[in-house]
């Protein structure tokens, strides 16, 4: 439910992100959380900017249209610029369609490029998911990726529409293998890449199981689930200079499940394997009920028992657009050396 003071919340809002917007205006970046609900007054409630693109999304109860008109109001008198809006509510039914809750006009339902750190990333508000095409916790994530990707052999695992992956190519990494089982993501990625120049011959698509790719990387062998058999595209071990793993709070595919609170070890150990020595796996948590100290404790615990001890694990914070009630934001980020 919107609530009547809406208005101060999301001023307020945007005041404390005042030196964070000026600083990401600077880096070139036009895309940010503008209004975190669960931290800042209407759990539920998220409005994200992505340039010419405001995305307002409700995660509980949907808004009448009444309240998406008061919304859209308050957002158009306190943000800069003009705009299109979109509102998505996510319920319970992930294929319930949003048309059901607010159909946008012709303008919001355009093809947007938006940008990040000066690299261009296609935004769509409706498309056949239910994510917005570019996860904004992540940037930080991604700044951490082109900082380290000089000269470096990098891959992307759960790449999802390869945002770290085309951080990974402007920072100059030798090649980047994307790999996400998704191909309509994957084709997602293949554009943005397109949009910032990179060669071919550095991006490389892989659309398969993750936990099936990274285990040959890595030289363990391949299972399916309950025994089931499936073919799979072959690879032969090799290494890399940096793996970013970044998966799914939870996800059932043909050849593997993911679990990051019961099994983070199953995709921590292949990852590992799979980066050289002296290298780097970014690993990163999704789940807020999982705590920092204990995840990264057990990633240590992991590496111990694969051979490879991480040498020195540093936290990658969120931005300040993602505030936190408790100082702990959900996404969790961690460099580990290897």
């Amino acid at each position: 439910m919107l609530t009547d003071n809406f208005a101060q919340l999301l001023q307020k809002a945007l005041e404390r992100r005042a030196p964070l917007l000026a600083a990401l205006a600077a880096e070139g970046t036009d895309c940010c959380r503008l209004f975190n609900g669960i931290a800042e007054g209407l759990p539920g409630l998220t409005v994200d900017r992505y340039g010419g693109l405001v995305l307002m999304q409700t995660f509980r109860e949907p808004f009448s249209p009444a309240e998406i008109q008061a919304a859209q109001d308050c957002l158009r008198s306190a943000l800069p610029g003009p705009f299109a809006f979109a509102y998505n509510h996510r319920g319970k039914k992930a294929v319930e369609s949003f048309d059901k809750w607010h159909r946008p006009a012709p303008d919001a339902l355009a093809d947007f490029t938006c940008l990040e750190g000066g690299l261009k990333y296609a935004i769509r508000a409706r498309h056949r998911g239910i994510d917005p095409w570019l996860f904004l916790d992540l940037r930080a994530g991604r700044r951490a990726v082109r900082a380290a990707s000089k000269g470096a052999s990098v891959l992307n695992l759960f790449s999802y529409t390869c945002g770290v992956g085309v951080c990974a190519a402007a920072g100059g990494a030798s090649e980047v293998w994307n790999v996400d089982f998704a191909q309509s993501s994957l084709e997602v990625g293949r554009q943005n890449a397109v949009l910032n120049g990179i060669p071919e011959n550095v991006f490389k698509l892989v659309n398969e199981d993750c936990l099936t790719v990274v285990r040959q990387l890595a030289g363990l062998p391949v299972a399916g689930r309950y025994g089931q058999k499936r073919r799979y595209q072959r690879f032969e071990p090799r290494s890399f200079d940096l793996v970013f793993l970044d998966p799914p709070a939870w996800a059932k595919g043909p050849m593997s499940a993911v679990d990051v609170v019961g099994d983070y070890q199953s995709m921590f150990k292949p990852a590992v394997l799979a980066a050289k020595p002296g290298g780097r796996v970014i690993a990163t948590n999704h789940v807020a009920a999982v705590d920092y100290a204990a995840w990264t404790e057990a990633l240590r615990r992991c590496a111990i028992k694969t051979g490879r001890p991480i040498k020195n694990i540093e936290p990658v914070p969120v931005d300040a657009d993602f505030p936190s009630f408790d100082g702990k934001p959900p996404l969790k980020i961690a460099v580990c050396e290897v």
